[in-house]
């Protein structure tokens, strides 16, 4: 069975980084897309950063330039780096992985992002 660990959310400045984990329980070539997706309460889950199984990456506008989408494939975990974090990327951010066999997601860390 496929499961995603997600970790290191935390509570940051504005201006400050985070680098969050996630963590597959099999390889991560078994996933033909992974990424990193954001939701605030009473809001929608949108995309935040995609990464392909050729390492193609896709970026939200409002994260470009800021955020960073990497993986490392011995370890079976892909990141998100995120600098210039701003009260706006305050919310729970989830690990999705994307398989033929179906769509799994991690069970969300929080980022606070406050004075």
């Amino acid at each position: 069975q496929v499961q995603l660990v997600d970790s290191g959310g935390g509570l940051v400045q504005p201006g400050g980084s985070l680098t969050l984990s996630c963590v597959a329980s099999g390889s991560i070539f078994s996933f033909v897309l992974m990424g990193w997706f954001r939701q605030v309460p009473g809001n929608e889950r949108e995309s935040v950063a995609q990464i392909t199984s050729s390492g193609v990456t896709v970026y939200a506008d409002y994260v470009k330039g800021r955020f960073s989408i990497s993986r490392n494939i011995a370890k079976s975990t892909v990141y998100l780096q995120m600098n210039s974090l701003n009260p706006e990327d305050t919310a729970v951010y989830y690990c999705r992985g994307v398989t033929s066999g179906g769509v799994y997601w991690g069970q969300g860390t929080q980022v606070t992002v406050s004075p």
